[in-house]
């Protein structure tokens, strides 16, 4: 395939890299996102489920549009698209088991089918799944539908061993927290890197909903603390806020530049 061109003529060059370097911070804010979407959703759902369901559907279309249209990473965007792509894959978990009558096994299952068909569409029409190769409009895309089956798959199994498995929040959460370093374990002997790093970012999804359920479910019979769901959100959404305004404050996270090649299309 010959590379893309402008009207120019000359080699149309790919854009710079759309999502943060993965450090502590990145997963930090992910886990609180996680939380948050979990909490606000539920919340939402309470209030109303016309609310809730159109809050979901036009905040994420607003943050994707701002999202692909930027030509860089922008931490605001970036995470403000992350935290709406929560909200909903918190929904579209939920519709399958509330709406539809799923068992939390068999969502669980075709959430991991969905993304599985992602990464195999992904990967043999880029050639790679790494995030540092986020570069191109139709990578972008591929990406945050990634993100969004994620998000659904693990919020998904949170409710399957939560609920179905009666662990409860707690204990659920001490699991994911305990899988979650397996990925890191595994790097050190030898798992690629780019399987490792979808693998826990599809573990911080029931870990933070984990323990997001745990603060604000109330104890009898959820066994969770009964802060409330809205406080819950409050909270993690005053902290997301904060963090993601240091990242950006002090461009923390962005990845550094590569030596630009042509967009093959």
């Amino acid at each position: 395939m010959r590379p893309s061109t402008t009207v120019t003529g000359t080699p149309r060059l790919p854009m710079r890299a759309k999502v943060p370097e993965i450090t502590a911070m990145f997963w930090l804010i992910k886990v609180l996102t996680t939380g948050m979407g979990e909490a606000a959703s539920d919340y939402l759902g309470t209030v109303s489920l016309v609310l809730a369901g159109a809050i979901g559907v036009i905040g994420l279309v607003v943050a994707l549009a701002l999202q692909l249209r930027a030509r860089r990473y922008i931490a605001p965007v970036y995470w403000f698209a992350v935290a709406m792509v929560a909200v909903f894959g918190t929904m579209a978990a939920d519709a399958l088991h509330v709406a539809l009558g799923a068992p939390y096994a068999g969502s669980t299952a075709f959430y991991a089918v969905a993304l599985a068909i992602v990464f195999v569409l992904w990967h043999r029409a880029e050639g790679t799944l790494s995030i540092h190769s986020i570069v191109t409009p139709r990578r972008e895309i591929y990406y945050w539908v990634t993100v969004l089956l994620t998000f659904a798959l693990g919020t998904a199994a949170g409710d399957l061993t939560a609920a179905s498995m009666h662990l409860g929040y707690f204990p659920s959460a001490v699991l994911f927290a305990v899988l979650i370093a397996l990925p890191a374990i595994g790097r050190r002997l030898g798992l690629n890197g780019i399987a490792a790093f979808w693998i826990a970012y599809v573990l911080t999804r029931p870990l933070g909903a984990s323990i997001a359920d745990w603060l604000g479910k109330p104890h009898h019979p959820d066994g969770g603390l009964g802060f409330g769901d809205g406080t819950v959100t409050a909270l993690a959404t005053v902290a997301i806020v904060v963090l993601v305004g240091y990242v950006t404050v002090t461009r923390a996270g962005i990845q550094p530049d590569v030596e630009p090649v042509p967009v093959e299309v």
